[in-house]
């Protein structure tokens, strides 16, 4: 059983959570994930990007989005409540080293998992750009941490009542543009890491993206996870799930993420009215 010590959202649909799991703590590394069950009757598997940890207290930080049951069921768990299981830390982590100049760019929700990277790659040495982009302000997380990394931190929402108006493309563009970037990491909707990468490539600047696909077991059992990288099938979990962006086959990815779109939505409204609860799932 995992203690939850601090409960936080940061947006009406995006919580953050202080997990008692030492171990993971000690060993996680920037880029790696954990498998979190909730536990009880409704079990599903949910992957999470370690948000940061600290290995003095021995806590990892998540962060998720409720988009359907397990996630809504997640949200609905408090301070001193525990988590039945927590799975890590999975994947393989970041490759970090002294690039030069890094431009970071988060999106929505991926901005807390680019947060451990972007300060993996200040105490690498690099100069480090931070982009952050989301719908619009109340959207925005992880500002104040990321400014600490970047203080001329670039924020851009798509409605404009926050930072640039727009999206993270631009920015990005701007400092390709002006030169001396050695290295491109994106977080984030897998649509805004595809023309990402387009931008990086016609710079002919590395890019790095971290892959959201589905995934059951984490563990390279089932192949749930499974993408095409360069004409290679690769499994997320064990291979990733950070890749080269000029190699992933975005339209395949997003093919699959779309799979079970209709059932995330079902089983969120049946949460929000209150089924969840009358069917048990607690």
């Amino acid at each position: 059983m995992y203690k939850i010590v601090r409960k936080e959202q940061l947006s009406q649909e995006v919580f953050l959570m202080d997990i008692e799991a030492p171990m993971i703590a000690r060993e996680r590394k920037a880029g790696q994930f954990v498998i979190v069950q909730k536990g009880g009757d409704f079990n599903e598997r949910i992957p999470l990007t370690i948000a940061d940890a600290d290995p003095e207290k021995g806590t990892i930080t998540i962060v998720f989005q409720r988009v359907g049951a397990s996630t809504f069921l997640l949200a609905e768990l408090n301070e001193g409540d525990y988590i039945e299981n927590v799975l890590g830390p999975l994947g393989t982590p970041t490759h970090i080293e002294n690039y030069g100049r890094v431009v970071c760019v988060g999106g929505g929700i991926g901005v807390a998992p680019l947060y451990p990277i972007a300060e993996a790659m200040k105490s690498a040495g690099n100069d480090v750009k931070v982009i952050i982009g989301a719908r619009s302000k109340e959207l925005i997380i992880e500002e104040d941490r990321m400014r600490r990394i970047d203080p001329d931190l670039t924020i851009v929402t798509d409605d404009g009542s926050y930072g640039e108006k727009g999206v993270v493309t631009a920015p990005l563009e701007r400092m390709l543009k002006e030169g001396n970037v050695q290295h491109v990491v994106s977080i984030g909707p897998a649509i805004m890491m595809k023309f990402c990468t387009k931008t990086a490539e016609s710079y002919g600047v590395p890019i790095t993206v971290s892959l959201n696909s589905i995934m059951i077991d984490g563990t390279g059992m089932c192949g749930g996870c499974r993408v095409d990288i360069g004409g290679e099938m690769k499994f997320v979990c064990v291979d990733g799930p950070e890749f080269d962006g000029h190699l992933v086959n975005w339209d395949n990815l997003m093919m699959r993420q779309r799979t079970y779109k209709a059932q995330e939505k079902e089983d969120n409204d049946r949460c929000r009215g209150g089924i969840c609860g009358r069917l048990g799932l607690k």
